[in-house]
């Protein structure tokens, strides 16, 4: 049986950023997973186009967990403005299972 998951998107400004985010995130038990891929962006900022190789990280985390995830990632991220991205998913038993019980000692 498929259990809920919420899938959360954001990206850094590069991989030593990225990885420091996402350490954080886990070590809080916010996140049970996240997986960080280079991507290179181009985007408009402030009516200029812009250009740059980022770190995208993809945050699978329970639903219960998105508020205090968002706040987090909010007080940690290096940019003014990060993108926040996250939508409801389904993962298999066993998966949905692991992100559940994901969550270090002493986390609530």
């Amino acid at each position: 049986m498929a259990q809920p998951l919420t899938l959360c998107l954001t990206t850094e400004a590069d991989a030593s950023r990225a990885e420091a985010l996402a350490e954080a995130l886990v070590q809080r038990g916010l996140a049970a997973c996240v997986a960080l891929s280079p991507v290179r962006s181009l985007y408009r900022w402030r009516g200029v186009l812009e250009r740059s190789q980022e770190v995208q990280l993809l945050i699978k985390t329970e639903p219960s967990r998105l508020a205090e995830l968002e706040s987090v990632v909010r007080q940690l991220h290096s940019y003014d403005t990060p993108e926040w991205i996250h939508w409801p998913a389904e993962a298999a038993a066993a998966h949905g299972a692991w992100v559940a019980e994901s969550r270090p000692e002493g986390c609530s």
